[in-house]
């Protein structure tokens, strides 16, 4: 039995993904993204014995990517061949999908979006988040072909932990990042055309998440709350990184002796990356019976959060109150 605040394994797939080719047709794009999960599932087991992959991460328009022309001809309804596919391997395998489409919200209307549809454990569509900053084009009074921009910026429950959805363009804009920072999002999945490494690691360490990439070129990676590349490839392919949302950051102190201080006491049952170049680390556990905020109170650490609190607390005090922000 683990104990509450104890370790939070999740096992993290995502893809590079070329679409810059003829569309194959509908069926045969399915069957493609199926194997990519596949992929992913198989890699999880081969990794870690026993374990399931919890989230596979497919790229932005995966479902129709290589199709051009307006929304109205692109985009497809969620229910039928998509959803029956797709929700089949994330049946088949027990995890959630992070499934980018162009769909077809209600035909007769006009209404379609850039959209990423989160799938559960059991195929059923947990939610689905509309790309907010569509970009513009083609013609200068449309986006992305004719869709509607999304309004929110949700986070979802997962049995694993909390997740939010960005979608390319999102990357160029604050206020979403913001806002799943705010709503507790734990992992951000990025979908995207436009590939990055600088700008996710950017967003993940100012807003102390976990960002997964899935794009069709250059790189896909898997960033953390550090702001530090874990993983990545650099060709078309899947990987599949395990990282635990139970972690403490922590900032230069003397006794934590970059991180060596965890490996003298604890060994295996912890697991760190610090970096001497920022002088700061992620910290975790690895022992179901002991949640990684004993091991950093039973080595009288101070986690990061708590440092920068207690220091502005007592600039405040000397100097008379806080510094003028204008």
């Amino acid at each position: 039995m683990q104990v509450k605040g104890g370790p939070r394994k999740v096992l993290v797939g995502t893809c590079m993904f070329n679409m810059f080719h003829e569309y194959p047709g509908l069926e045969a794009r399915l069957e493609e993204l199926g194997g990519l999960v596949n992929r992913m599932a198989a890699q999880a087991a081969e990794q870690h014995a026993g374990a399931r992959l919890d989230i596979a991460a497919l790229p932005e328009c995966a479902v129709n990517g290589g199709l051009s022309g307006p929304a109205e001809e692109v985009a497809v309804p969620l229910e039928g061949p998509v959803l029956e596919v797709i929700g089949a391997r994330a049946r088949e395998h027990s995890c959630h999908v992070v499934l980018p489409l162009m769909l077809t919200e209600d035909h007769e209307a006009g209404r379609y979006s850039n959209a990423a549809v989160l799938l559960g454990r059991r195929g059923e569509v947990v939610g689905i988040y509309r790309k907010v900053h569509a970009a513009p084009g083609p013609g200068p009074e449309v986006l992305e072909g004719g869709v509607m921009p999304g309004r929110e910026f949700p986070v979802f429950e997962c049995d694993f932990g909390k997740v939010g959805v960005q979608i390319c363009y999102d990357m160029a804009f604050d206020e979403g990042w913001e806002v799943l920072g705010r709503k507790g999002a734990e992992l951000v999945v990025w979908p995207s055309q436009w590939p990055g490494q600088i700008n996710p690691s950017a967003r993940a360490l100012r807003h102390g998440y976990f960002v997964v990439t899935s794009t069709w070129r250059n790189n896909a990676s898997l960033i953390d709350p550090t702001g530090h590349v874990i993983r990545e490839i650099r060709e078309d392919g899947v990987f599949v990184e395990q990282i635990d949302l139970e972690y403490v950051l922590l900032h230069w102190q003397a006794a934590l002796k970059e991180g060596k201080a965890f490996e003298e006491k604890y060994g295996a049952r912890a697991g760190y990356r610090y970096d001497p170049a920022e002088d700061s680390g992620i910290f975790w556990s690895n022992d179901p019976q002991t949640p990684i905020v004993e091991m950093v109170r039973a080595l009288d650490l101070e986690p990061k959060p708590e440092q920068l609190a207690r220091s502005r607390k007592l600039q405040d005090k000397i100097r008379g109150g806080p510094p003028r922000l204008g």
